[in-house]
């Protein structure tokens, strides 16, 4: 018996210090994206989203398999643009055929002639509708999965289209709208234009404004379709830390949560994502409290200085959240919003950038 109760013991010490390391891990992760956007570390996006995705996978994350999956697709990418034509006569062709190569890693099924002479056809990522939003697992979201498995979502696929114009020398700005993103390109001809990587569309802004949940005050407080730049783009990673982070500690006392927020808000303060996450930190942080002390919420939590002015706190956040434009997509509205692009792609598509 004595045996077995210094066995649990070991145990429960080894698990103890097990979530120490993954916490310094992720306090460690954090530090790196900020070094990033203080200027004091060179920034890369790519090293960005593998400091997110290694850190919830508690420092396990295959990153030479990662590199090299990403160095064959920059290959890939950079032979394209080498044998791409194109009608388009603009002194900046040499950056549309980047573009017109990545979007064709993408979307097409290209024949591969190895240095060994054997040929394959490379399959385009294809969009997984199961678990869209990785409520069920956040492993959903990571680009490390989209590689693995061939396919992804709105938050991969951009992400991992971002990170090879990176590789190549190409720039691509990321772009949010409401639980969806997408990328941005400008060239000399068609100034800026949407590339949407899930539906292989480039749609006009009409159709990213027919969803309805585009407020005209979201639009006039840059909550959305704006082209993020570099650091901006981190920002939504150090966001993606911080969400990791919940996911592998819910009963963490907000603190890192907080931290990360506050991060956010220096180089990107309408980020509504970041706005909305430190809210409902607020609110899940009351509601603890108000349990520990009271059992349950009850009238007379209000009574109670200290709670009731945590939760005006709380619901002043809510209510600048509204009024800055932000509206919930539910799920099944989103999936037929993304449906719509394909079956009125005519009425959605931008056919100047087809005709290069």
């Amino acid at each position: 018996m004595i045996k077995f109760i210094f066995l649990i013991l070991i145990i429960l010490c080894n698990i103890s210090l097990l979530a120490q390391d993954r916490e310094k891990l992720y306090h460690d992760s954090l530090n790196e994206l900020q070094c990033m956007l203080n200027d004091s570390c060179k920034l890369s996006f790519k090293k960005a989203v593998i400091i997110v995705e290694n850190a919830y996978l508690y420092g396990n994350m295959d990153t030479i398999a990662f590199n090299d999956d990403i160095r064959v697709l920059s290959n890939l990418v950079n032979t394209l643009v080498k044998s791409k034509m194109l009608k388009y006569p603009e002194k900046d062709s040499l950056k549309v055929k980047k573009y017109a190569a990545l979007f064709s890693v993408f979307n097409d099924t290209i024949p591969v002639i190895l240095p060994n002479g054997e040929g394959y056809n490379f399959i385009p990522y294809s969009y997984d509708f199961k678990d869209i939003w990785g409520v069920k697992s956040w492993k959903n979201m990571f680009v490390s999965k989209l590689l693995e498995t061939g396919k992804g979502n709105c938050h991969s696929m951009p992400y991992l289209y971002k990170i090879l114009a990176e590789e190549i020398g190409a720039e691509a700005h990321l772009s949010i709208a409401p639980n969806h993103m997408y990328i941005k390109h400008k060239n000399i001809r068609d100034g800026w234009y949407n590339t949407e990587i899930t539906s292989g569309i480039f749609p006009l802004d009409a159709w990213l404004m027919a969803s309805g949940y585009i407020h005209l005050d979201a639009m006039s407080n840059k909550l959305y379709m704006e082209a993020l730049d570099d650091k901006k783009s981190i920002v939504l990673c150090v966001i993606d830390l911080a969400k990791g982070y919940d996911r592998a500690f819910p009963a963490n006392d907000g603190s890192f949560l907080r931290e990360a927020c506050e991060i956010s808000f220096q180089y990107y303060p309408n980020y509504i994502n970041a706005r909305i996450l430190l809210a409902e930190t607020k609110k899940k942080i009351f509601e603890k409290k108000v349990i520990d002390k009271f059992g349950e919420i009850t009238k007379e939590v209000y009574t109670d200085d200290l709670f009731k002015d945590m939760f005006i706190e709380i619901q002043r956040d809510y209510a600048m959240i509204h009024l800055s434009g932000y509206r919930r997509m539910p799920e099944e509205m989103y999936l037929n919003w993304l449906a719509s692009l394909k079956e009125e792609r005519l009425k959605y598509e931008n056919l100047r950038i087809l005709n290069k």
